[in-house]
Order: C-alpha cells, then sequence, then structure tokens
C-alpha cells in the first residue's frame, strides 16, 4: 500500500513539474521580443505569440489553425515550404532559415516586410513540430539602404566635384595662356623697342643703368612666362584637350624627368581609340598623382609606365624601383609615408569610371600601382583599341 501510494506521488510530482515546465516556456514564449510561432507536420499554426501579433497585425485567434503560407509573400511560399519539409527530413535540430540573409514576410494588410529567421524542431507523439522564430529588421534595412544611398550620393558628388574641379582648371589655364600670357609677351615687345631706342643713342651712365634694369626685366618677364606655363601645364595640359591623352603622358613624363631627375620607360599603346573626355582626364590625372608619390616617397631611380588595352579592359601600371612599403598589420593596406593619402584621389578617380586599383610593394622592392578600367567606360563609341 505504501508503494502505491509512493508511485502516485511521484507521478504527481512529475505531473507537477511539467506543467510548470510548461508554463514557464509558455511564459518565455509570450514574453519574447522575437515573433515565435510554432506549426505541426501540417504547417499549420499551433503557436503565435504577441511579437508575432503585433508584427503580422492579427491575433492569435485569428491565426491559429490557419497555414503558416498566408505570412509569406506568395512567390515565396512553393519554396519556403519545401525548404521545411526538407529541414525536416535531415533530422537536424535547428538552422538559420533561407540562404539570402535577409527573408520577406506578408502582414495582413498585404505590406511585405524584410526579417530575419531561424528554424528549430521537435517531434512529439502527435508528430513533428517546428517553431520559427522571427525577427522584423525593417528599419535596420531602411538605416542599411539609406547608409547606402548616401554613400553612392556622396560618390557622385565627388565625381561632379571632380568634374568642376577640372573645368575651373581647364578655364584658368586658358586664360592664364591667352590673356596673362599674351599680355606679357606684348610688354616684353614694348621692352625690346625701348631696348633698340637707347641703343641708338649716345653712351651715357644713364643710358647704360636703363639698359641694365631693361635686360632685368625683361629676364624676369622671360620667368614669369615660363612659370605662367608651367602653371598653366599643372593645372590641365592643353595638349590632353588639343592632341590627346597619349602625347599628354609622354608629356608629363618628360616633365616629370626634367623636375626630378628620375627617367621614366614608357609603354603605351592605346592603339588608335578615342578616349571620352572624363576618361582620359582620370587617366592623365592618375599618371600626375602616381608620378607625384614616386617624387615624394619613392626615393627611386627610375620608373615604368604602361598603358595598355586589351579586348574588355584598359590597365594602367606605374612601377617604380624605390624603397616600396610594407602591408600595416591592422588593416592589410600598404601604407608608405603618406602614400594612402595620395592614393584616395587614385582610388575616386578608378571608382568614377567603374575601375579596380591593385597594390603591389615590398619593402625595399619598389611599388607598383596598377589600374584596370573596362573598355566600355574609357573609350569613345564605334572606336577600337
Amino acid at each position: 500500500m505504501v508503494s502505491v501510494i509512493a508511485a502516485a506521488r511521484t507521478q504527481a510530482l512529475s505531473t507537477s513539474n511539467a506543467g510548470r515546465d510548461e508554463s514557464r516556456m509558455m511564459g518565455i514564449i509570450r514574453s519574447s521580443m522575437e515573433a515565435i510561432i510554432t506549426i505541426d507536420e501540417a504547417q499549420n499554426i499551433v503557436i503565435f505569440n504577441p511579437t508575432a501579433e503585433r508584427i503580422f497585425g492579427v491575433s492569435a485567434a485569428q491565426a491559429l489553425g490557419t497555414p503558416l503560407s498566408r505570412f509569406i509573400p506568395q512567390r515565396y511560399r512553393d519554396s519556403h515550404a519545401q525548404h521545411v519539409a526538407q529541414f525536416g527530413a535531415t533530422g537536424i535540430s535547428e538552422r538559420i532559415m533561407g540562404r539570402q540573409p535577409i527573408l520577406f514576410g506578408l502582414r495582413a494588410n498585404g505590406e511585405e516586410f524584410p526579417l530575419e529567421a531561424s528554424i528549430s524542431q521537435i517531434r512529439e507523439d502527435a508528430g513533428k513540430l517546428y517553431t520559427v522564430m522571427l525577427r522584423d529588421v525593417t528599419e535596420r534595412v531602411k538605416s542599411e539602404n539609406a547608409l547606402k544611398q548616401s554613400r553612392e550620393e556622396l560618390r557622385r558628388l565627388s565625381a561632379n566635384l571632380q568634374s568642376v574641379r577640372e573645368e575651373e582648371k581647364t578655364r584658368i589655364a586658358r586664360e592664364l595662356h591667352d590673356d596673362l600670357g599674351q599680355q606679357l609677351t606684348a610688354l616684353k615687345m614694348e621692352l625690346s623697342v625701348l631696348e633698340d631706342q637707347l641703343t641708338s643713342r649716345s653712351g651715357t651712365r644713364e643710358r647704360i643703368d636703363a639698359m641694365s634694369r631693361l635686360h632685368g626685366m625683361a629676364r624676369t618677364i622671360d620667368a614669369t612666362v615660363a612659370s605662367l606655363r608651367r602653371i598653366a601645364a599643372d593645372l590641365r595640359p592643353v595638349m590632353l584637350d588639343d592632341l590627346g591623352l597619349a602625347p599628354a603622358i609622354e608629356w608629363l613624363a618628360n616633365d616629370f624627368t626634367s623636375r626630378y631627375g628620375i627617367a621614366v620607360e614608357r609603354y603605351i599603346d592605346a592603339g588608335d581609340a578615342a578616349f571620352k573626355k572624363d576618361a582620359a582626364t582620370a587617366l592623365f590625372r592618375i599618371v600626375q598623382e602616381a608620378l607625384t608619390n614616386v617624387a615624394r616617397h619613392a626615393e627611386a631611380s627610375a620608373v615604368e609606365l604602361t598603358l595598355q588595352a586589351s579586348s574588355q579592359h584598359y590597365v594602367l601600371r606605374i612601377a617604380d624601383n624605390g624603397r616600396g612599403a610594407e602591408p600595416d598589420a591592422g588593416t592589410g593596406e600598404h601604407a608608405g609615408v603618406d602614400r594612402p593619402f595620395g592614393l584616395i584621389g587614385v582610388r575616386e578617380r578608378a571608382h568614377m569610371l567603374g575601375g579596380s586599383v591593385r597594390i603591389d610593394t615590398t619593402r625595399n622592392q619598389g611599388f607598383a600601382l596598377t589600374v584596370t578600367f573596362p573598355l566600355q567606360a574609357v573609350q569613345q563609341e564605334h572606336t577600337h583599341p
């Protein structure tokens, strides 16, 4: 008799514990900040917590016993049902649903919204139960899209600023060349006439002093004209617009050698292709910035400059034999002294034309910059490389 009473007490305690566990579990489900939906093997809803009520816009009473597919956009329903069935066959207890990081749900009002989901399964006497945990990520996706849009707008703004800067440089360069340059040339001619007149007169100390001053003024004008030509060329070489990219790069290389004493070996094979104006400008500026980096940081004695066309791309490569750089331990970027700052402009110009930038360098083994552009982005229509 005692054993019967003990057995009955044990069963009662077990039932009581099971009841407490179930109550505790339902409390967790009801208080969860994630939507929790449990479905049976027929994929009909048997649990629908308050968060699910809120994000889908229906009460539990309306949802229970209905198919889960009502909360899935029509175009995803077949694949979702197949996914659940395949998951059930695996015997795996849980996993993240879907291959894509973001899935889509369907609210009662017909609105689609992004969500993240995971699924788990258990087997009971009545069959399998699948529990789906869902998180509404609408605000996060909106923020990510807004950030992406802002970045694209900033890139478009950067491209527009580059274009405006080039137009302004072109205007200033032409004004320096056409207006101020011509005025200085006219002034030099007037000085030459005055010099001839003074020479024809009898020699006096005043004449000698005047001639000395005239000669000094003429030298100053010559130096000013040379400076103007150099400044105008730096702002926007006239030959880039008049003769094209290849001659402009040749001039740039020669000017670089004359200024810094660093030899530039060129291999320019652009064929007969005509470059778009913005593309020619971008390529020219990339070469200019790359050579400036060599002069400032490389401690090099030679540079190799290559521009070649393939069937799909243009490839520009500038390599020096200087000190090179080691990759940064934290970022993996190659960071010579201030070098990354010089490359920001290169990366932006390349991105404007859908290009890519690659850096190859090792300490004391030189520095190579390779920029690859899609052919259609830089070449005018109906031309061939």
